[in-house]
């Protein structure tokens, strides 16, 4: 389900409106993803918003490829999700 946080400076900043990023699975979608988070941290989400990363060409010498795709998810809380926030927040 959840592949793990994504934590930058933008995200980080977001922490404050209680918006969490996730890099996500493919194949899910924003009820499933609402209703895990809802039952898995025990807190009300009001907003969920998801992207899909499209994937970047690569090269290797003469080999051509690309990176795979991603999804990353905007998670709105009513209230901060103790378990994600570090200690000095």
């Amino acid at each position: 389900m959840l592949k793990n946080i994504h934590i930058t400076e933008k995200s980080s900043n977001l922490n404050s409106f209680n918006c969490y990023t996730f890099i996500i699975d493919n194949f899910i979608n924003k009820i499933q993803l609402k209703s895990y988070l809802e039952n898995k941290f025990s807190v009300k989400v009001t907003k969920v918003n998801i992207l899909n990363i499209k994937p970047k060409k690569i090269r290797r010498g003469r080999i051509t490829g690309k990176t795979n795709l991603k999804k990353k998810a905007y998670v709105f809380t009513k209230e901060p999700i103790e378990s994600l926030l570090g200690e000095g927040q």
